[in-house]
Formats: structure tokens, C-alpha cells, sequence
């Protein structure tokens, strides 16, 4: 694999129901992780952007997060119609999509 131009984390995870901390699961993360893939196929960015569900990136409270490298740009409060915002505006277009950072209070 060539290196990446982007390499996004997509939190996906998962604690018992009731769990103080919730989880990005809860939130949607696995439906966002195979959104943020749909979109890479969609426009054949497989090659040039990476993709990877992770453990806990920190912001539980603000799930689901995504985190983007370079640049270490977190996104919280991420769904899945989200994706195709953030390849096209950030990923493509190089401006981080301001609506979904994440506060810098929390990150």
C-alpha cells in the first residue's frame, strides 16, 4: 500500500449499555466507519486516503469521533451523512469542516 495522503480513525467503540463513559458504537460508529467507506469507493480514494475503526480516541461524551492525519483534526458528534462532507471538504478541498471539530475543551 502506498502511503496515505489522509489516514482517517473512526471510533467504533463498543461498552455495555449503561456504561458511564457510553461508546461511539452507541452513537453510531459503525454505521459512520462503513459511510467514511462508501464514500472512499465512491470516489476511488481507496489508494490515496486510509480508513480504520479504533478503540477509544478520548471525547466519549461527544461520540461518534473521528479522528484525521496529518493535521490531528478531531471530529465528534460525526453521523453518517457527515462522510461525504468531510472527504469532500477536508479530505479533497483542504478546509477542515468547522461544524463538526471538536471543541478544543474537550481535545
Amino acid at each position: 500500500m502506498a502511503r496515505p495522503e489522509f489516514h482517517l480513525f473512526v471510533c467504533t467503540q463498543r461498552r455495555p449499555d449503561g456504561h458511564p463513559r457510553g461508546s461511539c458504537t452507541a452513537k453510531g460508529g459503525a454505521a459512520l466507519l462503513d459511510a467514511f467507506a462508501q464514500a472512499l469507493i465512491r470516489r476511488n480514494l481507496q489508494g490515496r486516503m486510509a480508513l480504520t475503526g479504533t478503540g477509544c480516541l478520548g471525547p466519549c461524551q461527544a461520540g461518534a469521533n473521528v479522528l484525521v492525519y496529518p493535521g490531528a483534526v478531531m471530529y465528534s458528534w460525526v453521523e453518517p451523512a457527515d462522510a461525504e462532507v468531510i472527504v469532500r471538504q477536508h479530505l479533497l478541498e483542504g478546509e477542515p469542516w468547522v461544524d463538526k471539530l471538536t471543541p478544543s475543551e474537550l481535545w
